[in-house]
């Protein structure tokens, strides 16, 4: 689950790591007081943040400093409402609903920190690099010996040596040192205790009077520990997400919309990873990643339709379904049930093997509809690309 950037903030200010003074706000007159107070508290100018679930906000214009409240009150006009557009939004970009006012940083050097799971060795990794402010991918791409890691041992923890390491590693001064230790020593534990899944500052900020802040902030949790954490639910913001994903969600659906035309509902996150796929090798584009998972109910099967059907580009279902805890029959059961009670007018393709195929088979056959049947995932995918092209 991802939060906004003033949320994280407030997670992170919690654990003592320092961060700039702000407020959010979602009206113009909320966003205007915001910045009045910071200037009348002393602030020398207050940034106009927008907050979306995505990252490239300040090369889309959602970002801008003021000098005077005059100029704020121009930026938030402008950005609050606005359409978004980033690297991450999409071409169709996303509205900005609110904004974070804060007041503006002496910066002298800006510097990058980020906590996330390394899947190769199954350990966090804590990431230091002084190329601060720019996208760490691209430092990962174009120079790699950029980035100081360090591996925490769960059963240790992160050490102040690993943190004062890295702190040596960004060229922090002597005198910065200690304070980026605790600093270090608090992002760590802030990402332990809330069950996040990655923790980013960038940039990480010195100012010329030898401070540090977290100049941004980005947080996204683990959802399978979320039962842990009803605060950290409640942060939720539902319209950064996808009306069909959000809906899925409703129904333990594993579901993210993708562009192409051909839907498909499968059991299995890797099984769904190959259907995908196969279905771009055979000349289509799938229209989702669906996983219905192991023990889907007759319900679940209906409603994975809805959402499926909801989607106005698919010209074409394709159910791949290999049987276990799943079986075969069920699943049949439950398609026939949500063709009948949908009136499904898209062609239907589906590629069964496991628990109770055959039985599953004849009650496809037995339906009265033009179901299509596939021996194998290639012949199958081959038919779902052909059955969109005809629907298109």
């Amino acid at each position: 689950m991802k939060i906004h950037e003033y949320q994280a903030k407030q997670i992170l200010a919690k654990y003592g790591v320092a961060v700039p003074k702000g407020e959010m706000a979602t009206t113009y007159e909320e966003a205007s007081a915001a910045a009045t107070k910071l200037l009348k508290d002393g602030a020398s100018g207050v940034v106009v943040k927008a907050q979306i679930h995505a990252g490239g906000r300040g090369k889309g214009g959602g970002v801008k400093v003021a000098r005077s409240l005059e100029e704020a009150n121009e930026y938030i006009k402008k950005i609050l409402g606005m359409q978004l557009v980033t690297h991450q939004t999409g071409p169709a970009g996303q509205k900005v609903q609110r904004l974070l006012i804060e007041e503006t940083a002496a910066i002298d050097r800006e510097l990058y920190l980020g906590i996330v799971l390394d899947r190769a060795t199954g350990k966090l990794v804590f990431m230091a690099s002084q190329a601060g402010g720019m996208e760490i991918e691209e430092v990962a791409a174009k120079t790699p010996e950029a980035i100081f890691k360090e591996t925490i041992n769960p059963a240790v923890g992160f050490g102040s040596w690993q943190a004062r390491k890295l702190a040596f590693a960004l060229g922090l001064k002597p005198t910065q040192i200690n304070a980026a230790v605790a600093f270090l020593q608090s992002l760590y534990k802030a990402f332990i205790d809330t069950d996040a899944s990655l923790v980013e500052i960038n940039p990480f900020i010195t100012t010329k009077d030898d401070k540090l802040f977290a100049l941004d902030a980005k947080i996204t949790f683990d959802d399978n520990a979320l039962f842990r954490h009803a605060d950290i639910r409640e942060l939720r913001d539902l319209a950064e997400e996808d009306p069909l994903e959000v809906e899925a969600s409703k129904y333990a659906l594993n579901y993210i919309k993708l562009d192409g035309t051909i839907a498909c509902m499968v059991n299995g996150a890797g099984l769904a990873m190959a259907t995908m796929d196969i279905i771009q090798y055979a000349g289509g584009s799938p229209a989702n990643f669906l996983d219905v998972g192991g023990g889907a109910t007759q319900e679940q099967i209906e409603h994975a339709f809805e959402i499926l059907l909801s989607d106005p580009n698919v010209k074409a279902i394709f159910i791949n379904i290999f049987g276990g805890i799943l079986r075969v029959d069920r699943l049949a059961t439950g398609v026939v049930a949500a063709a009948r009670n949908l009136n499904v007018k898209v062609p239907i393709v589906l590629r069964l093997e496991g628990t109770n195929v055959e039985e599953g088979r004849k009650i496809l056959a037995e339906s009265g509809f033009n179901f299509q049947v596939g021996a194998t995932m290639k012949e199958a995918a081959d038919m779902v690309v052909a059955a969109a092209k005809v629907g298109a």
